[in-house]
């Protein structure tokens, strides 16, 4: 199968790999990018600037993955940039894409599931309500931002991702300093649920949503099984064949994080992919230790 298909934050950690399993997959590929020079196989653009039509028309596909990282000290001069550079780039290009002359079939944009806030023990599924908080209240905007590609008769996705597990960026790669010092361990209790995905599920999943024309609307991008926070760095630490015996208190991760400990560290979101099984979609890691083996190559 081949197209062309524009992609936007094609140098973070889903984008960078992204890019190279679709020019692989035989898709023309551009690029939107923040610069000032445009060229071959790149579009440059300012998130907060209309982006001309025509520059983004006769796309098959449009994948938006840009947006300010939500890690660091939560400010508000940071969370004004987590929301604004979601809500307004991704309205800008959306605006942009409608008024194209030749619109993409299909609309892919990045989103999390921090939709959810903070859950407990509650399963949480595509049609399940948005939570509390900071990041509950960007996932809404972010996702509310793609409404007028809709409108346009355009197919929407909105690819609500977990934790993404990669060695070579995101939350693992963080992790991996301290606890092959022998330094890591639980945080809080340890009994929040993390939901998080390989990274080639990530972009597996991606190009699924390309190809599966019945898929619309809200899609958890997790692994089928969920681990609370416990396990998850019992696993590590095995699998790193290292102790993870240093837990990080509430009181501790708030101290260091502020905000973002709440949100990000400490929130319990138990999500299950319902869409992507239902529609078929066959995940490459469904286990964590294999994972992180595949991973760390243990």
């Amino acid at each position: 199968m081949s197209g062309r298909i524009l992609v936007s934050g094609s140098s973070g950690l889903i984008g960078a790999a992204l890019l190279g399993a679709l020019q692989t997959g035989g898709y023309e590929v551009t690029c939107l990018v923040r610069s000032a020079a445009s060229g071959k196989g790149r579009i440059a653009w300012d998130p907060a600037q209309p982006l001309a039509p025509e520059s983004v028309s006769g796309f098959d596909a449009v994948v938006h993955l840009a947006g300010e990282s939500i890690v660091g000290r939560w400010t508000q001069a940071k969370k004004r940039r987590i929301l604004e550079s979601r809500v307004q780039g991704t309205r800008k290009l959306v605006e942009a894409l409608a008024a194209a002359s030749q619109r993409p079939r299909l609309l892919i944009s990045a989103s999390a599931i921090g939709f959810y806030g903070d859950r407990g023990e509650e399963t949480l599924r595509e049609d399940s309500a948005s939570g509390n908080g900071f990041l509950p209240e960007v996932c809404r905007a972010w996702e509310a931002s793609t409404e007028p590609a809709s409108k346009a008769g355009i197919r929407s996705v909105q690819m609500r991702f977990g934790v993404v597990l990669s060695a070579s960026g995101g939350a693992l790669q963080a992790m991996l300093f301290p606890f092959r010092m022998g330094v890591g361990g639980k945080v809080g209790n340890g009994r929040q649920w993390m939901s998080w995905v390989d990274l080639n599920d990530a972009v597996g999943a991606v190009q699924y949503v390309i190809k599966t024309d019945r898929l619309q609307g809200p899609v958890n991008v997790v692994a089928p099984n969920p681990v609370r926070n416990t396990e998850f760095t019992k696993t590590l630490a095995s699998v790193l064949s290292r102790p993870a015996v240093l837990p990080m208190p509430a009181f501790a991760a708030r101290l260091v994080f502020g905000e973002m400990a709440d949100e990000l560290l400490l929130a319990s979101q138990r999500v299950e992919p319902s869409k992507l099984l239902a529609n078929g979609y066959v995940f490459q890691q469904t286990e964590l230790r294999k994972a992180l083996e595949r991973i760390l190559k243990k």
